[in-house]
């Protein structure tokens, strides 16, 4: 439980906005920040743009970082335990982290779904609701993407992130259904859409506006959390900061961060989210596109990419694997791309985490390698070895060969 709620410590929080402290603060960050020198004052609505698009400290042997965006490097989770720990969990923007004034911020809810009239949740109001706390992984639709295009020669659009664009955290808040009911939900409800408070999105020179998504009321009831801690830890900025959604099993679109609307409504609800992103478009699939949810299987290795290991010496490999749709209960390994062999667990199955494992090697000859990792979940859903490819590089899980050389 966070002990100072309503205090600004603004020396640390200069320090974590111009990147020199590591470390997560659990003061809230209020008021006014100053970034290289220059103030930033925080407008009535209580928020305002950082510096950079990304807040925390982006270390290279940490991230990958493609402009909005940080993809998590493999190798840096090797040692870390079943979490990923907050200063290596990857960051998907779609504009900049925003600086929200706890104080002053409100959950709006509002729609034909509910019984009475809009009403608002205080940051206070909702940690006075009962708590819950759940383990799940949130991961980018586009989370493979670039293998797409150098391992089935296709051209698809959007950030090119290899494996990386997902973590698992341990979440605490309280349930979105909690809140819903406490909103008056009507028993004709269908849908819900979730809106963020960062700034309006731009494509194509078309505003956008605010990033939303809806959901179906029965996700919505069923295990979606409004989180405002992370780790244990208050929910720092780059990661939704003071509520974010989490849609367990989900696309991380649907985990709306810096949450500040919600609308409840009878009739099925649209965005830019679920019409013009997040659709499978391709020769396999309907003409108006497939609308994604669930997340699918995928399995990494924690080790670099051309990774050297010696020759004759037992080295330990070890990845992990994880599935939208059932908890993994299978991975198999191969270094030679014909010979499959199962690696060992060594952490617990989650449907909504991933699973640790292990597979000793001994490399007797020197070389160039292509290791593979192969996980099947319990609803009978294997990796397969190509991807029906869509436009937009969407749910990429076939099998990825990791690349290494034995001397």
């Amino acid at each position: 439980m966070l002990t100072d709620e309503s205090t600004y410590d603004q020396g640390r929080h200069q320090q974590w906005l111009a990147g020199a402290a590591r470390g997560l603060s659990r003061r809230t960050v209020l008021r006014m920040s100053v970034i290289g020198g220059a103030a930033m004052a925080v407008g009535t609505a209580g928020i305002a743009s950082a510096a950079g698009p990304i807040v925390k400290p982006l270390p290279p042997e940490f991230f990958e970082v493609y402009g909005t965006n940080a993809e998590t490097r493999w190798e840096s989770l090797s040692g870390q335990g079943y979490l990923t720990p907050i200063d290596r969990f990857f960051v998907r923007n779609h504009t900049s982290t925003p600086t929200i004034d706890v104080n002053t911020w409100r959950l709006r809810m509002f729609g034909t779904g509910l019984r009475r009239g809009p009403v608002e949740f205080s940051y206070r109001d909702l940690r006075a609701l009962p708590a819950e706390t759940t383990t799940a992984f949130i991961e980018c639709a586009g989370n493979g993407r670039s293998y797409y295009t150098s391992q089935q020669g296709q051209q698809v659009s959007g950030t090119p992130w290899k494996l990386g664009a997902i973590g698992v955290a341990r979440w605490r808040g309280v349930r979105l259904s909690t809140v819903l009911a406490k909103a008056g939900l009507s028993r004709n409800a269908v849908d819900v859409q979730p809106s963020g408070l960062d700034g309006d999105f731009v494509s194509g020179g078309v505003n956008l506006g605010k990033v939303r998504r809806p959901l179906p009321i029965g996700k919505a009831l069923d295990d979606v959390l409004l989180a405002y801690e992370m780790n244990g830890r208050q929910l720092p900025p780059d990661h939704g900061f003071p509520v974010r959604l989490v849609v367990p099993s989900w696309i991380g679109i649907a985990s709306i961060k810096w949450l500040g609307e919600i609308e409840v409504s009878e009739t099925p609800l649209v965005s830019p989210w679920n019409t013009q992103f997040y659709r499978l478009v391709g020769p396999t699939y309907p003409a108006e596109g497939t609308l994604v949810s669930r997340q699918v299987v995928k399995s990494a290795f924690e080790l670099p990419r051309d990774a050297t290991l010696a020759a004759g010496q037992r080295h330990v490999l070890r990845g992990r694997s994880w599935s939208g749709n059932g908890r993994i209960c299978k991975v198999d390994i191969s270094v030679d791309g014909v010979n499959w062999h199962p690696a060992k667990p060594t952490s617990h199955a989650s449907e909504r985490g991933w699973l640790q494992w292990e597979f000793p090697w001994r490399p007797k000859q020197p070389g160039t390698y292509e290791l593979r990792a192969r996980a099947a979940d319990s609803t009978g859903v294997t990796q397969p070895d190509v991807t029906p490819y869509n436009t937009q590089g969407y749910l990429f899980d076939a099998i990825v060969p990791h690349p290494v050389t034995v001397v």
